[in-house]
C-alpha cells in the first residue's frame, strides 16, 4: 500500500533509511522519488534534531553490537584501502607520489586501528597487523627509498593477506 501523504513518506523514508539499511537511492526508487528529495528530508531532518545517520547506528549497536559495527567500518576502510593501492601499482604517478600516497595510506591504517582497537578489542590484531606494515612502509622510506618500488610490488598481496587473516 502507498504512502497517502508527504509527511508518511518521510516517515517510510527514516524507517527504511534507519531500521532497514536502506540507502538513499534504494528508498528514492521505491517510493518513486529523486535522490536529492531523500536527502532534503535527511538534512531537514538533521537541522531539526533527528539525524537519521545517529539513529542508524544506535540501531545497528542496539541490535548487532559495537563489534559487529566496527568490523563493518574496517572492512569498508580496507576495501578503500585495496582500491588506493590498486591506483598506487596501475596509476600514472611517480615513484615518489606512489611512495608518499602510500606513507598517507598507512597514516590512515594506523589511526583506523587505534580507533577500532579502542571501540571493538577484537578487532586488535587487525590494528596491530595494519601498524606493523604502517611501521615497515615508513621504515623503507626513510632508509631504503631505492626500494620503493620493491616495497609496491609487495604491499599489494601483503595487505590481502592481511585482510584473509583478521578480518575472517
Amino acid at each position: 500500500m502507498a504512502p497517502r501523504n508527504n509527511e508518511e513518506l518521510r516517515r517510510k523514508a527514516r524507517a527504511d533509511y534507519v531500521f532497514r539499511r536502506f540507502t538513499q537511492a534504494t528508498i528514492a526508487a521505491a517510493y518513486g522519488l529523486s535522490e536529492a528529495t531523500v536527502g532534503r528530508w535527511k538534512k531537514a531532518a538533521k537541522a531539526q534534531g533527528d539525524d537519521w545517520d545517529k539513529a542508524r547506528t544506535a540501531h545497528v549497536i542496539a541490535g548487532e553490537g559495537v563489534e559487529a559495527v566496527v568490523s563493518s567500518v574496517v572492512e569498508d576502510f580496507m576495501m578503500q584501502a585495496q582500491s588506493i593501492l590498486e591506483e598506487i601499482k596501475n596509476g600514472d604517478h611517480t615513484v615518489q607520489q606512489k611512495v608518499g600516497m602510500l606513507v598517507s595510506l598507512s597514516d590512515a591504517m594506523t589511526k583506523m586501528a587505534a580507533s577500532a582497537k579502542r571501540f571493538a578489542p577484537r578487532v586488535s590484531e587487525l590494528g596491530v597487523a595494519q601498524d606493523v606494515m604502517g611501521k615497515l612502509l615508513d621504515f623503507v622510506r626513510e632508509e631504503f627509498p631505492q626500494h620503493a618500488a620493491a616495497i609496491l610490488e609487495i604491499i599489494e598481496p601483503f595487505g590481502e593477506h592481511l585482510t584473509e587473516l583478521y578480518a575472517s
